[in-house]
């Protein structure tokens, strides 16, 4: 195999080029794998194996390239490793050694061609599936991690690392049973490992008990005070409960010990989140640029030529403005566009790059903006942004992201205009479904939204089980009207079959792909009732009165009990995720109400 071929070979395709969906970043429990490719240890173990190398001049350089990731000279390194690979392209501790330092240099894809290499050549693949997996898991691969933990496990049953490691990998996959019994057996043997105890708080928090995690997170910090991570999960499971106050003191003492730049940035930015949620908003602001760190992966990287703006004069000036993380996001922080152009003055110029789905409803909201599409890639391990009809990037004088303004713009909640709608959907189709809708009754059409397709193992938390909106589905003289996109026949069967309630499902439009119909429909029901999701963001940017449920530690609320991005949106809040009842049933109480207007 050369050496060529081998680094153009991915089993796990992530150094392709796909197209993805941008999703927003979210404060989230801090993944709990261990050990490190760099570590002491781990370069005393390469080490030992260079000295069955048998020829001595290979085994020298291997020394020397080792030599210099220890000291995190990762670009000597990978020289070395390269030499050695001309020389001997089969030198499995090569491969080994340069995908430690393409890791280090943040150049995942290339790295994990070259620890697939390693695996291949190397009879030791235990400590190379370990390394494997932490990268995995670290571009968002728990699958794969998951097969690479096991492989390393079985070699080292009673090893801590590899016990953590699996269970980290399962609950991304929401697997968390199957973490529990690993742990159970790991903590047995290890007891005193602070590590595990973390790990299983995250596990506990993944299924909706953050309550029940933070003794294990207490645990976790008596054996070990000073371990950053349990102190940022163990943030995390307080904001969960409510306690942002509590969470932001823990927030705060893991902040002064990150073990990593890629801690640091993680933890950055959930603090920044907290501050936003108690509505410290010149503060939360300032550490919410975090969201662009380098140093995490799903963080967007702006694939673009020019000036960004930091608060220069733009009167005049000709400006792109990029949308940025997910769909919900592009939508939400729209409420400033009116104020951006107006940054620009009447010869000024803007050209907004949003998500192709939205580009229609954008032009028609603003006119005098020239609206493209911007394309999400995953592209070797990161998320990029790319504006694939921009040719010439000289025409403009800066660019930005829409976020890039908050500190200016929305730098108090007295800031947000009261500005009933910020989007307007197209009168023609709005006419035509409350055409459609008319023919189901005189009833009140009430749009329902109870899911995102995003869930991930942290995300999932944020929403209730279909079977705790019965009190709402309940409401008499109620026509329901299915706005939740994605696959939900199982629901919409489920409320049929166990509530007798129909819910209407709208003929002819495909409520993720036709954003601009999705939002006419929006604007044509009388309510919308759901959680925070793509589709509750364009009913509140077109003005249409929400319920909305959220947790009490929402960021988005800035501190208030109100929703200032959306003035018709009204909030439902509940004091702890996982927990329901009450705020469903204030919400059923006050749709009551709504219909008996």
């Amino acid at each position: 195999m050369s050496r060529k071929r081998a680094l153009e070979m991915s089993t796990s395709g992530l150094a392709q080029a796909d197209v993805v969906n941008a999703a927003p970043i979210h404060m989230g429990q801090m993944s709990t794998a261990i050990g490190d490719s760099a570590s002491n240890e781990a370069l005393e173990r390469l080490k030992r194996a260079t000295q069955d190398v048998k020829n001595a001049e290979n085994s020298k350089l291997l020394n020397r390239a080792i030599v210099a990731v220890h000291k995190q000279e990762f670009d000597k390194a990978d020289k070395l490793a390269l030499k050695l690979l001309d020389i001997d392209d089969r030198l499995g501790l090569a491969w080994h050694v340069l995908a430690i330092a393409r890791e280090k240099k943040g150049d995942y894809a290339s790295s994990l061609r070259a620890y697939e290499a390693a695996l291949t050549l190397l009879t030791d693949h235990a400590s190379v599936a370990s390394d494997l997996g932490r990268l995995a898991l670290r571009i968002d691969m728990p699958e794969l991690a998951v097969g690479f933990f096991a492989h390393f496990r079985l070699s080292r049953p009673n090893d801590l690392e590899a016990a953590n490691n699996l269970a980290s990998a399962l609950r991304e996959l929401n697997r968390e049973s199957e973490a529990i019994e690993v742990l159970k057996d790991a903590i047995a043997i290890h007891p005193e490992s602070p590590q595990l105890w973390n790990t299983l708080g995250t596990v506990i928090c993944n299924t909706g008990d953050a309550a029940g995690s933070i003794v294990f997170f207490d645990e976790c910090l008596r054996l070990d005070p000073q371990y950053s991570k349990g102190r940022h999960n163990r943030a995390f499971a307080k904001s969960d409960m409510g306690d942002v106050e509590g969470a932001l003191a823990d927030a705060e003492e893991a902040l002064k010990r990150p073990a990593t730049p890629h801690d640091h940035a993680i933890m950055e930015f959930a603090y920044s989140t907290l501050l936003l949620a108690l509505g410290r908003m010149e503060e939360g602001w300032k550490a919410y640029d975090a969201r662009f760190s380098r140093e995490l992966t799903d963080a967007p990287m702006f694939y673009v030529a020019g000036t960004r703006w930091s608060g220069q004069d733009l009167n005049g000036k000709h400006l792109l403005l990029s949308a940025e993380q997910g769909l919900g996001d592009e939508v939400m922080l729209a409420n400033m566009l009116a104020d951006t152009r107006a940054l620009l003055g009447p010869e000024g110029k803007l050209t907004l790059a949003v998500e192709s789905r939205l580009i229609p409803l954008f032009e028609r909201s603003y006119p005098d903006i020239q609206v493209t599409p911007h394309r999400t890639v995953s592209f070797e391990g990161r998320v990029w942004r790319t504006y694939p009809r921009i040719t010439d990037y000289s025409q403009f004088d800066y660019w930005a992201a829409m976020g890039d303004f908050l500190p200016s713009l929305r730098p108090t909640v007295e800031s947000f205009p009261d500005r009933r709608a910020f989007l307007t959907p197209d009168p023609e189709r709005v006419a035509h479904w409350k055409a459609e809708l008319d023919k189901l009754g005189s009833a009140p059409k009430v749009g329902m939204l109870w899911k995102s397709a995003n869930l991930t193992s942290e995300r999932a938390r944020q929403f209730s089980a279909f079977e705790e909106w019965e009190p709402v589905l309940k409401t008499p003289g109620v026509t329901f009207v299915n706005l939740q996109y994605g696959d939900c026949e199982a629901e919409i069967a489920y409320a049929k079959e166990t509530f007798g309630i129909e819910i209407w499902q709208p003929p002819g439009i495909d409520l993720k792909k036709d954003l601009d119909d999705v939002t006419a429909l929006c604007a044509a029901v009388d309510l919308v009732v759901g959680y925070s999701n793509a589709t509750m963001n364009l009913a509140g940017a077109v003005g249409t009165p929400s319920f909305m449920l959220t947790g009490a530690a929402s960021w988005t609320r800035l501190g208030t009990d109100y929703y200032p991005w959306y003035p018709s949106v009204r909030c439902f809040v509940t004091q702890q995720y996982g927990h329901w009842e009450e705020a469903m049933a204030n919400m059923a109480e006050a749709l009551g109400e709504f219909i008996a207007k």
